[in-house]
């Protein structure tokens, strides 16, 4: 089946959770995660889930999870805690969650980086990949970061995605 069929076959609507992992913010002062909320209901998804949660890996692992098994969210984006800061644990926390990587996100968000920010993209990291039947992107949490992974990479195929885990 081609990628175009498959677009065609997808859901419509995908529930989506947000976390953001900071020590230093509440959802009120979240600028990603407020923006990323309204662009997933833009998009004519489900919002089901936006929290703050500190840079702890457990913590972290346990609410993605959390939004997987308790919101059934198909998807779960996660912005900030990325960085090289001994803090910053996303990343780790995260990767030995994947049954299945999508390494291609990585790579292309840290091209679309460099087009934007140069050299300085080296220090952005970002991953993505499958847990349980969830798609879970982890972006950098600027607020540039992250609309610029929501609209060239993660909502373009995201009902792409989430139909590949449905039906397989």
């Amino acid at each position: 089946m081609s990628t175009e069929a498959h677009k065609k076959d997808a859901p419509k609507s995908v529930n989506v959770a947000i976390v953001t992992v900071s020590t230093t913010r509440t959802i009120k002062e979240d600028k990603s995660g407020l923006w990323m909320a309204k662009r997933v209901k833009k998009e004519g998804h489900r919002l089901v889930l936006h929290d703050v949660v500190p840079d702890e890996a457990g913590v972290i692992a346990s609410t993605v999870c959390d939004a997987v098994r308790q919101q059934k969210a198909q998807a779960v984006l996660v912005t900030g805690g990325t960085g090289l800061a001994r803090a910053d644990v996303t990343i780790e926390a995260l990767r030995p969650l994947f049954i299945k990587e999508l390494t291609a996100f990585s790579v292309l968000f840290s091209q679309l980086s460099f087009d934007q920010i140069d050299s300085a993209a080296i220090v952005s990291r970002a991953c993505a990949g499958i847990v349980g039947e969830a798609v879970v992107f982890a972006m950098p949490g600027s607020l540039k970061a992250c609309q610029l992974a929501c609209k060239a990479l993660i909502f373009p195929e995201l009902s792409h995605i989430v139909r590949h885990l449905v039906k397989g």
